[in-house]
């Protein structure tokens, strides 16, 4: 993001399914990060209604969308000129 944007490094999107998800998203983040000394310079967006939470950590900012918002708002086409990095995290079975 540096090379098309003066504010911020970083941003990254993602989505949840349901309001407890996202919530959920939130939360591990926001907890994540306070455990190595990172807090947010702002957070914005209500949780409960969850449609789009911005967290903002200055170098990054972290958007939180639920699926219909993240479509509308397409921020990805927004930032066509900046550098992608896609990601998908693999997650271990759990004995479930």
């Amino acid at each position: 993001m540096s090379s098309v944007s003066a504010f911020t490094n970083y941003f990254v999107i993602c989505h949840g399914g349901s309001s407890s998800q996202i919530q959920a998203i939130t939360n591990n983040i926001e907890k994540t990060l306070r455990n190595i000394k990172v807090r947010a310079d702002h957070i914005e967006g209500d949780v409960s209604a969850a449609a789009w939470i911005l967290m903002d950590y200055g170098d990054f900012i972290v958007h939180i969308f639920n699926e219909a918002s993240r479509e509308y708002y397409g921020l990805e086409k927004l930032w066509l000129d900046a550098p992608q990095i896609d990601f998908e995290e693999d997650t271990p079975d759990m004995g479930r």
